[in-house]
């Protein structure tokens, strides 16, 4: 009998996340030892952030970002995009799968995210509401009763 599971709403499955890392580190270790017929990929310093893949572990989608000052973002997809077959090559040659993902290549946004939640937490009006503490329900700033604080245990046995 055919279950009828869904994954929407859900995350991605076990399988999908060991994919993805296995993907992304085999992608990591080709580029960073230059193993691509390209020259103009192998002159590039790219870090590959994440990979996302599909339920049906089909596509794989690649979060890439090349360093700082290296080259420009559009020209480090470019040139993934033009080696898409070798590099989906090497990743076969690494997965033990029935299909290798198609390989998808994406900017990594991550570290702009992480600029704009930086900036985010400089903002004085943020930094003054961090600097009050939370109040607990029993009016205490932690939020852990009096009687808990001082080491006593409450098992509920009050008699």
């Amino acid at each position: 009998m055919a279950s009828k599971h869904s994954s929407i709403g859900q995350g991605p499955s076990q399988r999908q996340l060991r994919v993805g890392e296995l993907i992304r580190r085999t992608l990591s270790d080709v580029l960073n030892r230059a193993e691509i017929h390209d020259p103009d990929l192998n002159a590039m310093s790219i870090t590959v952030g994440e990979v996302s893949v599909s339920n049906d572990l089909k596509v794989a989608t690649v979060y890439v970002m090349p360093l700082m000052g290296s080259v420009p973002v559009p020209d480090a997809i470019a040139a993934l995009a033009r080696n898409k077959g070798e590099l989906r090559h090497r990743v076969s040659q690494a997965l033990t799968l029935k299909f290798t993902p198609d390989l998808r290549f994406r900017a990594d946004e991550t570290f702009d995210r992480l600029d704009e939640t930086r900036r985010l937490f400089d903002n004085p009006t943020v930094q003054r509401d961090l600097a009050v503490p939370d109040d607990g329900p029993d009016g205490e700033p932690d939020g852990e009763p009096d009687d808990m604080r001082d080491g006593a245990r409450d098992d509920g046995d009050d008699a």
